[in-house]
């Protein structure tokens, strides 16, 4: 990515993930920066809040329609709220822009479908975060399933379980709204990297339930607001993956504290402990079958495994319009993954399994 061409893009969204994304971006905190992204500018809707965050990187402020005019802009990032992604998203491409939108892709799966084909339709592309399976943890753990070390993947378990986000979020309220809840918020990064790991989904079946009927929030500066629960806010199920392996699941807002570890993958010869796919680092440790085999570290060799690198999917997205090649976090991998958390509600609601129709091809090693 240092070849000296350069993509024009633009951020639609400047809320709280953004910092993390221009940080990644512009290299601060210690990062080295992506080169290949030349970014123009930043819009919202609230135009003081774009103002604020261009004043604080030392960026431009735009409207969103002078955004989505500018020629020398090829890519949206799309950073709005879930309710907003797919909306913005196709205002993006009838302006002739490529789109990238923070994770999840849309909040319900015939939305995300009629955003992938709007693009295909005009010969334009979708990306989505989250791209932390790109991370070099993420990518070591793909090697070490390439490389056959555990055998065939017989199946695994995913945890991502907290007591909800109202004690940190300055604004917490849409996470508890339609289109939040702990599957559309964390699920997309626990099974992305699953499909980066095992390859597509091929059935799901699942329980849910609701603890509260609202929430109060304990972080600042709407300490001792209420927000009503709209949503599942603690899912449990499995999921049936083409290649024969059995992942059970659980995400909730719902739980104090766990001992189970994010991510384990399960295979005929060995087990392997991956980091939370919430990062792009972490320690990996593969078990050999046995009562006295030790658990033992594996090496993380990969790039991008010592930063919060988000944006490296964008990155790779405009390297690859650049480069007329495949794009790793791409549309059709993200409607995939929303459809697999759609078919969750789905399979609690009516008490059966649900088949996925998807099959997006397993992204390539980065």
């Amino acid at each position: 990515m240092t070849d000296g061409r350069r993509l024009g893009i633009g951020i639609i969204g400047t809320g709280n993930i953004s910092s993390a994304y221009l940080k990644a971006m512009l290299g601060r905190d210690g990062l080295p920066g992506f080169p290949v992204l030349d970014l123009k500018g930043l819009a919202d809707m609230r135009p003081e809040v774009a103002a604020a965050r261009a004043t604080e990187f030392g960026l431009e402020a735009m409207s969103i329609e002078a955004m989505l005019a500018d020629p020398e802009i090829a890519l949206i990032v799309n950073l709005t709220i879930p309710r907003a992604h797919v909306e913005v998203g196709l205002r993006a491409l009838e302006a002739g822009k490529h789109v990238y939108s923070e994770k999840p892709l849309g909040v319900a799966f015939a939305e995300g479908q009629r955003l992938v084909e709007a693009a295909k339709a005009r010969g334009l592309r979708v990306g989505s975060a989250p791209d932390t399976f790109l991370g070099g943890a993420h990518q070591q753990a793909r090697a070490v399933v390439d490389s056959g070390a555990i055998g065939r993947p017989v199946g695994g378990t995913a945890f991502m379980m907290i007591p909800g986000h109202e004690s940190w979020h300055p604004d917490p309220a849409f996470y508890y709204d339609i289109g939040g809840g702990p599957m559309l918020d964390m699920g997309p990064y626990y099974i992305t990297d699953l499909v980066n790991l095992l390859g597509p989904v091929e059935r799901v079946v699942a329980i849910s339930s609701t603890a509260r009927t609202e929430r109060t929030i304990t972080s600042e500066p709407k300490r001792g607001q209420t927000v009503p629960v709209k949503i599942a806010t603690h899912i449990t199920g499995s999921l049936g993956f083409v290649n024969g392996a059995v992942v059970q699941i659980a995400m909730s807002f719902d739980v104090a504290g766990h001992k189970h570890v994010p991510l384990e993958i399960y295979g005929t010869e060995a087990s392997l402990i991956v980091p939370d796919p919430n990062n792009f680092g972490g320690g990996l440790e593969i078990k050999k079958p046995g009562r006295n085999e030790p658990w033992v570290e594996v090496p993380v060799e990969k790039p991008y495994a010592d930063g919060n690198y988000r944006s490296l999917g964008v990155a790779d997205m405009a390297q690859g319009i650049l480069d007329d090649r495949p794009h790793r976090a791409n549309g059709d991998l993200a409607l995939h993954v929303l459809e697999v958390m759609e078919a969750f509600e789905t399979a609690s609601r009516e008490g059966r399994a649900v088949d996925i129709t998807t099959r997006p091809e397993r992204p390539g090693a980065l």
